[in-house]
Formats: structure tokens, sequence, C-alpha cells
């Protein structure tokens, strides 16, 4: 029996969204504990929505996680739920590449299933959301102690949509020579840019690396330390998932870099020519 649901969702939190879909838990499962992950992934954003929850689901309590991020509601996508950790974990959600990086990170799906066994959805006057109808009731079934094979038929984990996390691949540069295309994957609330490479990867290009972006070229000074940046520097931190992000001290590198998810960062050699600002990696606080 799972006591604990996580709820990760692009619901925001001016409609009455999410607190419905926690009265529906609690209605039909009194004893379940519930904790927010997020509901600020911006509106029908699937990768940023999968990028998240594949950060977050190492720290995750043992239980179900529903996972709501969903612009196919109503048709024919399917509702899945994926079992992890021998049966300690429960991802519910959308079958849109949402859930299976993080699947991935808890080990690997070890059965799926389909949600279609009606009798455990709540009736509704439209199909247009899921969280409440579907995977709240299906959530709350399992912390009652209800089988996962009554949600419906199991499914080959193979047919499951994968994930949506990029992987850096080799850049060719006619003046820089051999690198890395790497991409933002998240920008926080605070600016800080987050990219899909860890720090051993950037290593391999020395102390002093270049950063191109569109076209704005950047020195970056490798450092180990806040004290190694220079004021005002761009930063790049080893943060708290072991990824390297580019940083601005009280800053938003975001707004200094003209950078957004997704956009592309390409990592070369340095020159430490000086034409550009030095940038350094550091570790996080």
């Amino acid at each position: 029996m799972h006591s604990h649901v996580s709820l990760l969702t692009d619901y925001g939190l001016h409609d009455e969204f999410v607190g419905v879909m926690k009265c529906v838990i609690t209605d039909l499962a009194p004893h379940a504990r519930i904790t927010d992950i997020t509901h600020g992934i911006p509106a029908f954003d699937v990768r940023a929505g999968s990028l998240a929850l594949a950060r977050a689901i190492q720290y995750v309590p043992p239980g179900i996680v529903i996972a709501v991020v969903d612009p196919g509601v109503g048709s024919n996508r399917r509702a899945i739920a994926i079992e992890v950790a021998g049966g300690q974990g429960v991802l519910i959600g959308p079958d849109n590449g949402l859930l299976a990086s993080a699947a991935a990170m808890a080990g690997g799906a070890e059965r799926v299933f389909e949600l279609s066994n009606t009798d455990l959805h709540i009736d509704a006057p439209g199909t247009t959301f899921a969280g409440r109808d579907i995977f709240a009731p299906v959530a709350a079934h399992l912390c009652n102690g209800g089988a996962i094979e009554d949600v419906g038929p199991e499914i080959d984990s193979a047919t499951v949509m994968p994930g949506l996390v990029p992987i850096p691949t080799v850049e060719k540069h006619d003046s820089y020579g051999e690198g890395l295309r790497c991409e933002v994957t998240w920008v926080d609330g605070y600016g800080n840019c987050q990219l899909n490479v860890g720090p051993d990867e950037i290593a391999q290009f020395g102390k002093t690396v270049r950063l191109v972006m569109g076209d704005d070229v950047r020195s970056a000074r490798i450092a180990s330390h806040f004290a190694e940046i220079d004021g005002g520097a761009i930063g790049a931190v080893v943060d708290s998932y072991g990824m390297v992000a580019l940083a601005v001290d009280r800053g938003s590198a975001a707004e200094t870099l003209r950078l957004s998810a997704g956009d592309a960062v390409l990592v070369f050699t340095g020159s430490g020519d000086g034409q550009t600002s030095a940038v350094s990696i550091r570790s996080a606080k």
C-alpha cells in the first residue's frame, strides 16, 4: 500500500485544478500524504516537465508520482502507470514523453499499465481534466492497497514514448575546431542556465573554453570557487544536480546572455586571447 503522492503539473496555482486533484485523492484515500514538486511547468511544455521530473525523481519519497503536462488530453494518447524500483514507486501520467526520463533515473520501467479501467475513473461531463478524472482516482486506488493490475492491461515498456532529454553532440567549426553543441535545458527562477553537460565533459577543453551563443562569443575560464570569478563576470556553476550552469553572481545569466531553454551553447577550446569576457566554472553554494 502506498501512502505518499507527489504532484508535478503545468496547472499553475491561479485556478482550482491542483486543489481539486488533491481533494479527489484525499476524499478517496484519506490517509494519503501529498507533496507538490511543482505546478509551475510552462503550459503545454512536455519537455520542461520531463526534465523537471527527471531532476527531482531521486529525491521523491517512495510512493506515487502524478505528472500532468498533457496538451493531448482527451485525444487517443494513452494514460499510463509505470512501476519502478521493485514496486516502491509508480509514475502516473500521459504517455507523451513526460515520464520516461524519470523512470530511467529511477532504475528503469519494470512494468507499464494502460489506465483503461474506467471503473476506477470519475464520471465527468468532458474529457479535458484527466488529472481529476483519471490520474487522481487511480492514485487513490493504489494508496488504498488496490493492485496495479486493476488499472488496465499491462503493455510493452518499449512502446512508451521515449524521454525528451537532449544529448550534447560533437560540433566542428571552421575557426574554432572540434567542440560540443550543448543546450540550455533549464532556466531557473534566478536566471541560471543549466546545460546538458557535466563538468568532466567541459574539462576536456582545458582551463579556458570558448562559448559560442549565436553571434555572442565568450572566453570561459574554468575556476573552482567564487573567489576566482572577476566582479561582474559570467560564471558557470556545477549546480546542485551536477550539471554545468551559466550564472551571474546575484544576477541573471539568462538576461545577460539572452538565453532561453532550448538555446544552443557551443563549447570549444579557448584561445585566451582576451577578446571576449571571462566565464568561470565554480561550485554552487
